[in-house]
């Protein structure tokens, strides 16, 4: 079997793309509420998805064996997903509880993939399931977390919807992303257009007479948050291991709570700050332990200790 290629090394500039995807992602939520506050939750939505589609619509191609997959992954991430996400921030007011709320994205993927692809995990990751849920389940001792009760139930919906998507993901190996992500922009236009007309009706008409500032918010969730942070994260990962980058991408909710807190004059609570700490423990540990599995399924012969480490 021939050799693995030489990682490259992490360097200066691979940090300055590091701390570039964290600040777009962490930011991301920040971008998203403004944008509901400033017009229906799910018109925002729709005008975020034509973003995406008219930046990458000219990656936009049919992908034998794989249009299933893509059509798919695009109606559930770029429309049922915003559908709900949208609306959670729209009826909440407390944005760093579900900033961590989110989180939980990554302990529904794994329970996915061992209900649905029969993948074996062991102790370290059912762990880190068990305190993710665990650390979200504290924010209900925080007198302020616990009024956002829709919009947690929305966020953790979303949360859902997205694990779904990382299971869709795994049958779009070697799709460029840029082709994904019209889709996904394509097929998101089309769900959150049917939404905002049955659920906003009047609220289409109003979008030319909307100043540009308006869009501003709109335009980085789209470009910044999905195009560049997207692009950062596959970036990294030509470059570097799995188990290098993935645990990598942690800071993002982190950046989320500390700028929503300061953003709308929200201290953060003990309640909130040890849900928060125990949540993110847990969401580390899965991370770290599935990328390190993930490294050694990949390294042929080392496929033994890949999922003696899971």
């Amino acid at each position: 079997m021939p050799a693995r290629p030489h990682p490259a090394p992490f360097g200066a500039r691979d940090l300055l793309v590091v701390l570039a995807m964290n600040l777009l992602w962490g930011f991301n939520i920040i971008a998203v509420k403004a944008s509901v506050e400033l017009m229906p939750p799910l018109t925002a939505g729709l005008l975020r998805q034509a973003m995406v589609l008219i930046v990458c619509g000219a990656a936009l191609r049919v992908v034998p064996g794989k249009m299933r997959a893509l059509l798919l992954l695009g109606t559930l991430t770029g429309g049922v997903f915003y559908i709900f996400i949208n609306l959670s921030l729209a009826v909440s007011d407390n944005v760093g509880a579900l900033a961590i709320a989110g989180q939980l994205g990554v302990p529904f993927s794994m329970l996915l993939a061992v209900l649905v692809l029969r993948e074996k995990i062991h102790w370290p990751r059912i762990a880190g399931i068990a305190l993710s849920f665990v650390g979200v389940g504290l924010l209900v001792f925080d007198p302020a977390a616990a009024k956002q009760g829709m919009g947690l139930l929305l966020t953790a919906a979303a949360s859902f919807v997205w694990a779904i998507c990382s299971l869709i993901q795994r049958n779009l190996k070697g799709v460029k992303v840029l082709t994904i992500y019209a889709w996904v922009g394509l097929m998101g236009t089309i769900v959150m257009a049917a939404a905002s007309l049955l659920a906003e009706p009047g609220a289409l008409a109003a979008v030319p007479d909307l100043p540009i500032a308006v869009l501003a918010p709109i335009a980085f969730s789209a470009v910044g948050s999905t195009v560049l942070g997207q692009g950062a994260m596959v970036w990294l990962l030509q470059r570097h291991p799995v188990s290098t980058v993935t645990p990598l991408t942690l800071a993002a909710p982190v950046v989320s709570v500390f700028t929503a807190a300061y953003w709308y004059d929200m201290p953060p609570t003990w309640p909130m700050l040890l849900g928060g700490a125990v949540a993110m423990l847990g969401v580390g540990i899965v991370t770290v332990r599935t990328a390190q599995a993930s490294e050694g399924k990949a390294g042929g012969g080392k496929a033994g200790e890949g999922r003696k480490a899971a």
